[in-house]
């Protein structure tokens, strides 16, 4: 109890908190900038935090990742223009949800699922934290490859109209995503002596030019203003939220449990969270069908997931010292810096900086209800700006995001090339959402299945051989035999004859 009251009085310091609330502001806006991602202000700050004692400088991470992760939400639903990788897998049905006139709905259960799902990450993390480490740190290459398996299923359901072209867009991201360095040999591949290619095709301007830059193609060849052909009052976010709780708590749940558990995986973090959550409430509904034309179901499960995420990565890195995302990954590094070296012995020395960590994570997450319900009140200006303004201001923040990810003009002609491609792919009907999983867990696969098969001496047994891999690869091929059997002309379910 005393390392707890000690945590109280390190937290609750006027400087600990004129800190917080300062990267509170600067976290929410660069997520609700696309292209600027939690990562990208989880890694400005680190200079920073070099000149502050460990609390305020953890303090200044946690709550600028928990703020950037939330205000992604923001530009994905007004301009179908996710501003951070893990609000992409929902962008299409908050945007979808806006033109339907329900904006302050989709925002509303953004904010507040956002907030309950951070807090109940942060609870799991409080609570059993030692437990789910000691499942992640028996994950090999063998169940991360089952996993990233599992995770690219996803694309069938997560794809709107035929499964086909959703399968067809994820192989195209797949084929993209092995652009770059061979893994196992260490060959170039499909570089075509291009020096920038050698470190693959970067996801953020991907990100940014498949959904940012086509939809200002598509404002600009329909002659109509992206976003700003939405007129809306500025109206009440909370009406109707009580109705929405009722009928998809259980959503909230799995999408929070689903969101901790990815997070806990060392290398999986908030976006492929936030993929698979949206996937299985899809595949877990009653009404599939309205998934992709503005339906809030997939949304609470996702917003939940991404923000639990948060709260699941910090498990192995406090636990364990191993990251289990990029963020947290950077984080480690801010732990070593201060003297607190990550591992079980780290509850026992300075068991007052765990205590600290936690009571900033639950901080942040209730700073983010009226910092989040004003970002959206400023946000919503931009509906209103006539459009000879804004798409030159949008395409300008992209440029510079692009720009900022591969500190060369590469990745603004990579973000126009993958834009220009991902209109053409939408014109003809294929989704691009598909394209951007198997983007974002190609490269995992593929490590992982080379890593395991020079384990196994080449023999496939090996990727059963171990319970949970076995458990894993055994699900995966059952939803496989699933799919293909209803894809069939006789496993397709006959209309009874009247």
């Amino acid at each position: 109890m005393g390392a707890i009251a000690t945590a109280f009085g390190l937290v609750f310091d006027p400087y600990v908190l004129a800190i917080i609330m300062g990267s509170a502001v600067f976290g929410m806006f660069v997520g609700a900038m696309p292209g600027l991602t939690a990562t990208m202000a989880t890694a400005l700050l680190v200079p920073v935090t070099f000149f502050m004692a460990p609390v305020p400088a953890l303090g200044a991470i946690v709550t600028a990742t928990a703020m950037a992760i939330f205000a992604g939400d923001i530009p994905a639903a007004m301009l179908r223009m996710p501003g951070t990788p893990a609000s992409a897998a929902y962008a299409d049905e908050s945007y979808e949800m806006t033109k339907k006139g329900q904006l302050d709905l989709c925002m509303g259960v953004n904010l507040v699922f956002s907030v309950l799902g951070g807090i109940f990450g942060v609870a799991i993390l409080v609570l059993l934290a030692p437990v789910l480490a000691e499942v992640a740190i028996n994950f090999s290459s063998f169940e991360y490859f089952w996993l990233a398996c599992l995770g690219l299923t996803c694309a069938v359901f997560i794809g709107t109209g035929d499964p086909l072209k959703g399968l067809l867009s994820l192989f195209i991201g797949l084929a993209i995503g092995t652009v770059g360095i061979d893994p196992a040999a260490g060959q170039p591949r499909f570089t075509f002596g291009n020096v920038d290619l050698l470190s693959g095709i970067n996801f953020i301007p991907t990100l940014i030019g498949m959904f940012a830059v086509s939809e200002l193609l598509r404002g600009a060849v329909t002659m109509e203003a992206t976003g700003a052909r939405i007129q809306q009052a500025v109206g009440n976010m909370f009406a109707g939220l009580g109705a929405v709780a009722r009928r998809y708590w259980k959503n909230f749940i799995r999408g929070s449990v689903i969101g901790t558990v990815i997070g806990a995986l060392p290398g999986a973090g908030a976006d492929i969270a936030a993929w698979v959550s949206y996937a299985v409430s899809k595949k877990m509904s009653k009404e599939p069908e309205k998934f992709g034309t503005g339906h809030i179901e997939g949304i609470v499960d996702s917003t939940s997931a991404n923000n639990s995420a948060l709260g699941g990565a910090w498990i192995p890195a406090l636990v364990f010292g191993i990251p289990g995302d990029s963020i947290t990954a950077i984080v480690i590094g801010v732990l070593y810096m201060k003297g607190m070296n990550p591992g079980p012995t780290v509850f026992l020395q300075t068991p007052e900086l765990i205590y600290a960590v936690f009571i900033i994570f639950i901080l942040a997450n209730l700073l983010m209800f009226p910092l989040g319900w004003v970002a959206i009140k400023s946000a919503k200006q931009i509906l209103r700006v006539p459009r000879n303004i804004l798409l030159p201001v949008i395409l300008i923040f992209c440029m510079v995001g692009s720009f900022a990810m591969t500190n060369s003009l590469y990745g603004v002609v990579l973000m126009v090339v993958m834009g220009v491609f991902g209109w053409l792919l939408e014109e003809h009907g294929i989704p691009v959402a598909p394209l951007i999983l198997g983007l974002v867990l190609g490269e995992m696969l593929e490590q992982n299945f080379m890593s395991s098969m020079i384990k196994a001496s080449g023999s496939f047994v090996g990727f059963l051989d171990r319970p949970i891999a076995g458990t894993l690869g055994v699900l995966t091929m059952l939803l496989w035999a699933m799919m293909a059997w209803k894809a069939l002309p006789f496993g397709r379910r006959q209309p009874v004859a009247a």
